[in-house]
């Protein structure tokens, strides 16, 4: 497995609502828990494959109390440089539906002080 997911940064691209996800890995189990936005807590679980296509289950509390559930497969693409999921999802329950999202990797700054 050459693409490593441990430690990187996402959200959605553009910014989005400011929510992100903090990605982890071990072998080939990812995990990530995020906030932010309109998303009062979230988590991913899920797989990752040999060609880095991420294959994951979601649930996230939003701030208006609702409780979303759901499943995702992630396309790992490479955009000028930068690492960019493309992200086909679909939720289940009273607020089904489905789509496809893009998230971009969130390089930190590295302090100079």
């Amino acid at each position: 497995m050459s693409l490593s997911y441990d430690g990187r940064r996402f959200r959605a691209l553009g910014g989005g609502d400011g929510a992100y996800a903090e990605y982890r890995q071990r072998g080939n189990l990812v995990w990530a828990e995020f906030e932010g936005g309109h998303v009062v807590r979230g988590t991913v679980t899920g797989t990752c494959d040999a060609g880095g296509v991420l294959r994951l289950a979601y649930t996230m509390v939003l701030g208006g109390g609702e409780v979303i559930a759901g499943h995702s497969t992630s396309t790992p693409q490479w955009h000028g440089g930068t690492l960019v999921l493309r992200e086909v999802w679909e939720r289940y329950g009273e607020h089904a539906a489905t789509g496809v999202s893009y998230l971009e990797e969130v390089v930190l700054e590295k302090s100079t002080s």
